[in-house]
């Protein structure tokens, strides 16, 4: 079932965005060569418990980690790991689901260590304009398959990159995954009709060659790409409202105005220096 939210039940998953998204100004300044993927968990952890947040993800479905840490070839639900060594050129995601007073967000960003390859840097850039096109077309009255068809067309057809099929965003709040299911491939003008108050994430994975995802790792979680080619995340909470899509989690509050609430800027600058005052304590891990 779809749950419409009220303008104050908004307001909350706003509050929790912004939370979520202080953690990945900190990770802008932790993630370089020679870290251990570990310093990633262990400066979100941190991160949340200073904000009074809940690392929503340890728990659920047996998952043990406040964070997705998912590197090159694996496309999502990569574990943060000690022995994992960030290297030069390395494509690293990390994903999170954040509980604040009762609120959730969701948000995954991929960053490069040190500097990536052209085709590196060019898949980063496609994957986050198509995320921000599947947000453009997020509009009451529209349909899930617009949101889809504009990520796939414009990632396979017009840059010859592979759409995952296997992994799709969702809805969110008051739990943290519920209906709709919310594709990054499909059809124009199908599916369910977007309405005031729904709460989604999109979060397309974009990978360098097919599509097609290798879920046999023995864990049960990871996924890699089929072929062994790299892939990228980007992902946003957003809010579909009568006065345009609302993203709850935005990093940047002065390249995202026109698709903030009002008061986004000042929930989410306090956060933002909270980050980056403990990211300093993990600079030289």
């Amino acid at each position: 079932m779809i749950s419409l939210k009220s303008s104050r039940e908004i307001h909350d998953m706003e509050a929790s965005g912004a939370v979520l998204a202080g953690m990945h100004i900190g990770m802008r300044e932790i993630i370089k060569p020679g870290i251990s993927s570990w310093v990633i968990e262990e400066f979100a952890r941190e991160y949340f418990q200073d904000r009074g947040a809940v690392a929503a993800q340890i728990g659920f479905e047996g998952y043990e980690f406040a964070t997705c840490v998912s590197v090159n070839d694996e496309i999502c639900h990569g574990f943060p790991r000690k022995e994992l060594i960030l290297q030069e050129g390395d494509l690293v995601k990390v994903d999170t689901v954040v509980e604040y007073d009762g609120a959730f967000s969701d948000s995954c960003w991929s960053y490069a260590v040190g500097q990536v390859s052209p085709q590196i840097q060019d898949l980063m850039k496609v994957t986050k304009e198509s995320l921000y096109l599947g947000i453009d077309a997020a509009q009451v009255g529209k349909r899930l398959g617009d949101i889809g068809a504009v990520i796939q067309h414009f990632t396979e057809d017009e840059h010859g990159y592979g759409d995952v099929r296997d992994f799709v965003g969702h809805g969110i709040g008051p739990t943290m995954h519920e209906d709709p299911m919310v594709a990054h491939y499909g059809i124009a003008g199908k599916g369910k009709r977007l309405q005031n108050g729904m709460t989604i994430t999109i979060e397309p994975m974009i990978n360098t060659g097919t599509w097609e995802a290798d879920t046999s790792d023995p864990s049960g979680w990871v996924a890699r790409t089929a072929d062994g080619g790299w892939s990228c995340q980007y992902e946003h909470t957003i809010a579909i409202t009568n006065d345009g899509p609302k993203i709850l989690t935005s990093q940047d509050p002065q390249a995202d105005a026109e698709y903030l609430l009002a008061d986004y800027e000042e929930l989410f600058t306090p956060h933002a220096e909270a980050a980056k005052r403990i990211a300093q304590h993990y600079q030289n891990k």
